[in-house]
Order: structure tokens, then C-alpha cells, then sequence
């Protein structure tokens, strides 16, 4: 299975607060085989280099260099963290502290020093469902799936999941006629259901709980509308796998499901593309960094796509937005696309991760605007 520990947003708008002296930042590709773990350790450990040096041509406070050359290097030799691993790993160091996401969507080869962590490869990872949960629901059985983008899906073993729904109600069958008070016959199967799936909402909360990751349901009628009716998971997808899921492999349950995810995905990029064009007419809209960066400033960006595979280096002025470019990424400058998708996710912007194919116009980045700038 994968190992994987994603940042919620709230933590990423935390880290995008972050300054310090060192901010280094080291993305780079893993593999969840632990047998091949090897080449990950040694790439980590030349990426570990390359942050060391960039820092030492800096005139860095050769004390302060040291704190974080050891936990860099504690981190190298932790044989118990490198077994478990995802797809990328994210390590975001400073002088005093060092924290570690695994992903499950795959990045390439990184490492930035700043003053702040270069964050948006974290973005795809917190805004794409590469993962995703599958609720398999019937009133003879029910499984909590979890999917991955790359890898088989696994039933999670839930504790206290009722068994089936008779059982739920602490009975043999759901289909008898005898009268409960006003419970009996099609009347009381429904109120039995409706108990079932409480029981099942309770069970599988906190799995779920804190987590981004899109919830997908597998269930004929009447369950899967009395699931949605009950459930309160934000991240539970309106479309579903409408039949019962009983003869379904996790590996059927899966592919059902990626069609699913995938189709939420374009529809929000698709309505992004719609409110863009809507918007550009009225200067609501813009795809140039320096517009961009000014309305991130001044809190005025209402949804924004920035293109997570390419850099532009530079600083972007705190108080007035104005960009000042520069040559390469160094000690003394940082991603501007980066810097601009953190101002807005401050000030409660919707900001997405994606290729530089969905962006409008095709740039580094498109905003959708609350006022003009």
C-alpha cells in the first residue's frame, strides 16, 4: 500500500507563512517497493548537497548551516521511514525543525532555498484526487476501499463497520413482517436502513475525518440516496456507482470509480475556463504575473490555476505586489507562481495545481479576480 501523509490546506497555508533564515525545500520521486528504495536515498542525499552548497555560497551562519546538515542527514539514515514510502517525498527543513509529506502523485527531482518553502508541488497533491476512498454499500455486506493511482486497491478494515444491515439492527433479517411498535414491513426496512448507515457514517468518521480525499459510493437504491441524505463528509461525490457492489472486486470498485473522479476534476476546471472568459471582459481575469501577484497582495484573487511543473524565479514585494525577476532560483530569490498561489490561498482564494495545458492562455498561470487591479 502506499504511505501516504498529504497536507491538508490549513497546513499548507501554514507553511506558506513560514519564514526563516533557511527554508530549504527538496521534493523528489520514491517508490513504495522497498526493495528499490536505494536509488531514493541516494538522490535524496545528492539533492541534500546541492541545498548544503547553495547555502554555503551564501555566506549561511556556518552554526546554523550544521543544525541543518544533521537533520537532513538524520532523516538520510532512518531506514524504518525510507521502507514506507509513496510515490514523491516532500522534506521542508529549516535550521530548527524538518517535516516530511508523502505523496502519492509523482514529481520530479527538486531542491529550493529561500526564506520560505517552494511549495507549489504540494499543490497538485492537495488539490487532485490521485487517491481516492470507495464506500461499497448493500444491505447483505459493506467494504471501505481504498484507491490509488497507481497501485492495487485495498479494503480497509474499519472497526466497529456493521456486518450487514440485519445485524445493525440486531436481527436475523430485515424482511420480515412482525410489528415493532409503528417499525414493520417496507416502513420498517427503511427505518433499519437508515440506522445501517448510521452505524456505517459513525464507523468510517475517523478514517476520514481531516482528510481531503474524495469519498465515492457504490450502492444500488435506496441506499446510495439514503447515504448521501445522512452523510455529512464534505468530500463526498455527488455522482455514484449505481449498482449493488456485491460481486465487485476492489479492482472493479476502483476502475468504477476513476471515471467518477476524473469527471469532478474537469468540471471544475471547466467551470474555472467559463468564469474566466465571463470575468476577463469586465478585468476580473488576468494571466500576467505582475497583474497577478498585485492582486494576490491586496487579497483580491477569487480562484487561481498556476502551472506546478514549471519556476520562475524572482521576489515579489510584500507590500506592493511589484515583482522583481531574476536569472535562476537561489538563496536570495524564490518561485514568484509559488509566492502568488500562497498569498491567495491566505486570503481564501481556491487555488489549483494543474498542468500548464488546462491553464487559459495556456501561461504560467490564470487568476479569476474579486474586483479589479
Amino acid at each position: 500500500m502506499l504511505f501516504v501523509d498529504t497536507p491538508s490546506q490549513q497546513e499548507f497555508r501554514a507553511l506558506n507563512a513560514e519564514r526563516a533564515d533557511a527554508c530549504v525545500s527538496i521534493y523528489l520521486p520514491t517508490t513504495p517497493l522497498t526493495a528499490d528504495v536505494g536509488a531514493n536515498r541516494i538522490e535524496y542525499g545528492n539533492l541534500v548537497k546541492e541545498a548544503l552548497r547553495q547555502l554555503q555560497e551564501n555566506g549561511f551562519d556556518k552554526r546554523r548551516l550544521a543544525l541543518v546538515r544533521d537533520s537532513l542527514d538524520e532523516l538520510g539514515e532512518d531506514d524504518e521511514f525510507w521502507r514506507l514510502q509513496a510515490h514523491s517525498l516532500a522534506v521542508l527543513a529549516t535550521p530548527d525543525a524538518i517535516r516530511t509529506y508523502r505523496l502519492a502523485n509523482r514529481l520530479g527531482a527538486i531542491v529550493e532555498v529561500s526564506d520560505r518553502f517552494h511549495l507549489k508541488p504540494l499543490l497538485r497533491a492537495i488539490t487532485f484526487p490521485h487517491d481516492a476512498f470507495v464506500l461499497a454499500l448493500s444491505e447483505n455486506d459493506v467494504r471501505l476501499i481504498e484507491v490509488f493511482a497507481d497501485l492495487p486497491p485495498v479494503e480497509i478494515k474499519v472497526p466497529g463497520l456493521p456486518k450487514d444491515a440485519a445485524s445493525a439492527a440486531g436481527k436475523s433479517t430485515l424482511n420480515d413482517r412482525t410489528y415493532q411498535g409503528r417499525v414493520h414491513a417496507s416502513e420498517g426496512q427503511k427505518v433499519r436502513f437508515a440506522q445501517y448507515i448510521r452505524k456505517i457514517d459513525a464507523a468510517i468518521r475517523p478514517i476520514l475525518a481531516g482528510t481531503d480525499t474524495p469519498l465515492v459510493v457504490a450502492a444500488a437504491e435506496p441506499l446510495a440516496s439514503m447515504y448521501r441524505s445522512i452523510s455529512a463528509f464534505p468530500q463526498l461525490q455527488a455522482e455514484a456507482i449505481k449498482q449493488s457492489p456485491d460481486r465487485m472486486s476492489e479492482a472493479e470498485l476502483a476502475a468504477a470509480a476513476r471515471p467518477i473522479l476524473d469527471a469532478a476534476y474537469a468540471r471544475e476546471i471547466g467551470k474555472f475556463k467559463s468564469l474566466y472568459e465571463k470575468r476577463s471582459g469586465d478585468r476580473r481575469a488576468t494571466g500576467d504575473l505582475s497583474d497577478a501577484a498585485r492582486a494576490a497582495t491586496f487579497g483580491a484573487v477569487e480562484a487561481l490555476l498556476v502551472d506546478i511543473d514549471n519556476t520562475v524565479a524572482g521576489v515579489v514585494d510584500e507590500q506592493t505586489g511589484v515583482i522583481t525577476f531574476a536569472k535562476e532560483s537561489g538563496a536570495r530569490s524564490y518561485g514568484i507562481v509559488d509566492e502568488i498561489a500562497g498569498r491567495a490561498l491566505a486570503s481564501g482564494a481556491r487555488v489549483l495545481g494543474v498542468r500548464r495545458a488546462d491553464i487559459p492562455g495556456g501561461g504560467d498561470l490564470a487568476a479569476i479576480l474579486r474586483f479589479p487591479v
